[in-house]
């Protein structure tokens, strides 16, 4: 929008560099170009601003395929006025002189007028292709198809504009429509779902199955090891006890042998000591051979007197004392 100041009687214009001033006075034109700054009268002045920058237009087409379905064709048309003093003269582009704003809405009669040419242009390119066709196709084809065809619109040429690009989002048919053609690849999707959660099922089964499998056979392994320990138990055992009763044995037979030999030394020192015993008494009897019986009394009393206990005290009467010197006297 150009800035417009006010003086008295005298007013000043500046406008940007995107924007194409005209200025006509009594008819005449006095300034035409962009990015223009002047003076001018208001009271004689006809000023028209149109912008030169690129621009877009939002455009939705409905066409009909051949097979008598419904699609909806959004897109958005770049364009920009390549020759603003044609577009002046053929749309009111007129200003304000006080404030710089347009008197008119041009630029809504300029998308009106290229979006009729962009419905012409797509049903064009869209006749006779049935509706898989149509929503299978190349967008960026079909907006160069469309672009084509704008450039030489002559609605279009005619009031100085140019075409830039045309650009397509996704085609698409009424709703009930595409919920039918989203079924087909909704059920392989799915189908390759329940494949996948079938196979992930089984690959789980058989790894439980390989779990299962290990863990019998651990357990087979450890029975199996555990009868090695019992039977290497049982053979521990046996030993242990063949070991006892072998040592038993031989201590039995050493305590025998220790007695016998025992037994035979006792027997020998016993035979000894007799024979001790009977040598001296037969040297005591050899000794005494020729004694007096007297004298044999006296020594068995002496040898009686000295095995005899101990005697504190002995009381004799008159007639112990007179038996014994009466026997005494007797044998003397």
């Amino acid at each position: 929008m150009a800035t417009i100041t006010t003086v008295p009687f005298l007013r000043h214009l500046r406008a940007s560099a995107t924007s194409h001033v005209q200025h006509l006075s009594a008819g005449s034109v006095r300034h035409d170009a962009p990015g223009a700054s002047f003076w001018f009268r208001p009271l004689t002045a006809a000023i028209s601003e149109v912008p030169v920058d690129d621009r877009e237009q939002e455009v939705l087409v409905r066409v009909r395929t051949a097979d008598l379905q419904e699609v909806a064709a959004p897109g958005t048309v770049t364009f920009r006025f390549a020759r603003p003093e044609v577009t002046a003269t053929r749309i009111d582009f007129s200003i304000d002189l006080r404030t710089g704003v347009w008197l008119e809405r041009p630029l809504e009669r300029v998308g009106a007028t290229i979006h009729g040419a962009t419905s012409a242009a797509v049903t064009s390119a869209l006749t006779g292709l049935d509706l898989v066709r149509v929503l299978t196709m190349d967008l960026e084809e079909l907006g160069r198809a469309v672009a084509a065809q704008l450039s030489q619109d002559e609605r279009l040429v005619s009031i100085g504009i140019d075409v830039v690009g045309v650009r397509f989002s996704v085609l698409r048919p009424d709703s009930d429509v595409e919920r039918a053609l989203q079924t087909p690849a909704r059920e392989v999707i799915q189908q390759e779902a329940d494949k996948a959660t079938f196979e992930r099922r089984a690959l789980a089964v058989e790894r439980e199955a390989a779990i299962g499998e290990n863990e019998l056979a651990n357990q087979i392994e450890l029975a199996r090891r555990q009868e090695q320990l019992i039977a290497q138990k049982g053979s521990n055992a046996r030993k242990t006890a063949e070991d006892a009763a072998v040592a038993d044995a031989v201590a039995a037979e050493a305590e025998a042998a220790r007695i016998t030999a025992l037994a035979a030394a006792q027997a020998t020192a016993e035979r000894s000591i007799g024979q001790a015993a009977a040598d001296t008494e037969r040297a005591k009897l050899a000794a005494n051979e020729g004694v007096s019986q007297e004298l044999l009394m006296a020594l068995a009393l002496r040898e009686l007197a000295a095995n005899l206990p101990a005697i504190d005290q002995i009381t004799i009467t008159p007639d112990m004392l007179t038996g014994l010197v009466n026997r005494l006297g007797a044998k003397a």
